[in-house]
């Protein structure tokens, strides 16, 4: 099982654009491309993973995918509060999705964790607040290190 921390507030997978495109023949179609915040954010984690695991050779079979995200609070937030949100009795009902953070860490660990996205046979996301932004991800054989 591996384990990464992505330091910073977590993001989530950003809906591409679609812009037209024409051909040289004269045929016009859509090409989807992804938000330069969500790539830079997917680059950020790589070069993260990189550094952590060099030389990591990818994993086969099912995984589980763990991601917990950990959003940072709010300056206005009262004492009582954010000792609420610190302690994980008030949990986070706001943007971004959880889905959609799942979907960023997925994506950028493809080809890098694991050979590809579609041996993810399980996922959980958790979504809480902290004084320490960050992203936790855990990645490893389906029963293995159950949370």
């Amino acid at each position: 099982m591996i384990r990464l921390i992505i330091p910073g507030e977590p993001q989530a997978k950003g809906r591409p654009r679609f812009y037209p495109v024409r051909t040289k023949a004269g045929r016009t179609f859509s090409r989807a491309v992804t938000p330069e915040r969500t790539r830079s954010y997917e680059v950020y984690i790589r070069e993260l993973f990189v550094v952590n695991f060099p030389n990591f050779v990818p994993m086969e079979g099912p995984l589980s995918l763990t991601v917990d995200a950990y959003l940072g609070i709010p300056k206005s937030t009262s004492r009582k509060r954010r000792e609420g949100m610190e302690g994980g009795f008030i949990v986070p009902e706001k943007r971004p999705d959880a889905d959609n953070i799942l979907k960023s860490a997925g994506d950028a660990l493809n080809g890098l964790a694991f050979r590809d996205d579609s041996q993810i046979a399980e996922a959980i996301i958790r979504k809480r607040f902290s004084s320490q932004p960050r992203m936790i991800i855990r990645v490893g054989p389906v029963g293995e290190g159950k949370p």
